[in-house]
């Protein structure tokens, strides 16, 4: 059966985010997101640290710092230091949202999400789903050609 035409964009942004996520200094998991809105890339994102921090994720005992910030935190942030709006706008995650971002998707306007992998807690996810957030699962990307 041949993939309709927004799958193969799906799965084309998908893996835009996953190689952007290969840019993330974390150890424990690279994650990326990349904005897209009117078929144009608006913003990206991977998970890190602050600006002007150092760029461990861990500490030492290897657990996440507290304010590494997740990679659609970073794509937000950049659309809201842009001329960009989100509003309307499709997210490709490698991860799907926590909960806590799930809320900074909603608040920027985010009509759908696209994500690789599912987050340990789904809360963020059934919040979106309220919230009338259009979610789309595609879990395999090696088979993606």
């Amino acid at each position: 059966m041949k993939a309709s035409k927004q799958e193969k964009y799906d799965k084309a942004y998908l893996r835009m985010a996953q190689e952007w996520g290969k840019l993330s200094y974390c150890k424990r998991r690279q994650v990326g997101a990349i904005i897209v809105k009117d078929r144009m890339i608006i913003s990206d994102g991977y998970n890190g640290t602050p600006t002007g921090f150092e760029n461990f994720c861990e500490d030492d005992e290897g657990y996440t710092k507290w304010y590494v910030l997740h990679a659609e935190a970073n794509a937000i942030l950049k659309v809201a230091s842009s001329t960009q709006s989100c509003e309307g706008a499709t997210l490709y995650i490698t991860l799907s949202p926590c909960r806590e971002c799930s809320k900074l998707v909603h608040q920027a306007g985010i009509k759908r999400v696209v994500y690789q992998r599912a987050y340990k807690d789904d809360s963020g996810i059934k919040f979106l789903e309220r919230a009338g957030v259009e979610i789309v699962h595609l879990p395999v990307l090696e088979e993606m050609v």
